[in-house]
């Protein structure tokens, strides 16, 4: 199947802030089409990734099966706006969703009534935050859920990677991200550090071969820096207590050898939103077709097999 044209530049606002999207339309033989349009997905990328690092090829593939895809940059990332240039903010980037979800309905062809949320890594836990948000305020827009390789605990996550960092890495972290926030406060320019290095190197992610991964997914738009108040938002964020009150069908994509996102925390949240689970015997950045486009095959199938089944 081929899709009705090529990918269109969108923009719309979230809290005031212009963001960049791509939609891609689903193809003309769409099997998910019925009177009100076709459903659309809706993603963006997980921590501090910008939409053109590896999110194309699912978002194509999914085109081509029949869905419409909403890809999005957050604000302060990518070719959204937003200052300070690479601050994460989890609760702006989840209100992101919510926005993205209500432009995403306004294009073309699409069923609105049938959003489907896709996310991975950090984006991964927020979709599960958007979609438990929505049900519990009565919207029944979001017709499905799937969370790849997702993050859903900082406290989890930290834990996970201490072995691999070590105390004194972490504390050094610790007061580099404080005086960041705290140099806000005051007016001051944030204090960066590298999203990714290698390992020993002061940067959020050190695990071993995570650079050379990053680089290959990496788009032209994507910085390899952060404000490093970073750590503070890390601590505190918990998408897994949000798992429950997903009321869509939810697919779990677990990397079994994940160094980034602890597995363990991501299967305790898939069981609590009740969702199918399904097990790759790779790394975290394996599912992305640019790193090994053979579980990037594996993955992109049974998301499409899962929206078959729900929504097809």
């Amino acid at each position: 199947m081929t899709t009705i044209d090529t990918r269109r530049d969108v923009d719309f606002l979230s809290d005031g802030t212009r963001c960049a999207a791509w939609f891609f339309p689903a193809s003309e033989t769409s099997p998910f089409r019925t009177d009100s349009g076709v459903p659309v997905v809706v993603m963006a990328h997980g921590f501090c990734g910008t939409k053109d690092s590896g999110l194309e090829p699912y978002a194509r593939a999914l085109a081509d099966a029949g869905l419409a895809v909403f890809a999005f940059d957050y604000r302060h990332f990518g070719l959204s706006e937003g200052q300070p240039r690479q601050r994460v903010s989890m609760s702006g980037q989840v209100a992101d969703y919510h926005a993205a979800i209500d432009a995403a309905a306004t294009q073309p062809g699409v069923d609105g009534g049938r959003v489907v949320l896709w996310g991975l890594s950090q984006s991964g836990g927020h979709v599960l935050i958007v979609a438990a948000e929505r049900a519990r305020r009565g919207d029944d827009d979001v017709a499905a859920v799937i969370s790849m390789v997702p993050m859903v605990s900082g406290v989890a996550a930290g834990a996970h990677h201490y072995p691999q960092v070590g105390a004194a890495s972490m504390l050094r972290s610790t007061g580099v991200g404080i005086a960041s926030a705290l140099g806000a406060k005051l007016g001051r320019d944030p204090v960066m550090m590298p999203v990714v290095g290698r390992p020993g190197e002061r940067a959020a992610l050190t695990s071993g071969g995570y650079l050379e991964d990053y680089q290959r997914i990496a788009g032209p738009s994507w910085r390899n820096e952060v404000d490093a108040s970073i750590g503070l938002e890390l601590g505190n964020y918990r998408a897994d207590k949000h798992a429950a009150d997903v009321a869509a069908p939810v697919l779990m994509q677990i990397a079994d050898f994940d160094r980034g996102a602890p597995p363990y925390a991501a299967a305790k949240a898939g069981f609590a939103a009740r969702a199918e689970v399904r097990h790759y015997p790779c790394d975290h950045f394996g599912i992305f077709a640019e790193v090994d486009d053979s579980w990037f095959d594996a993955a992109v199938t049974h998301q499409i097999g899962f929206l078959e089944r729900h929504l097809g």
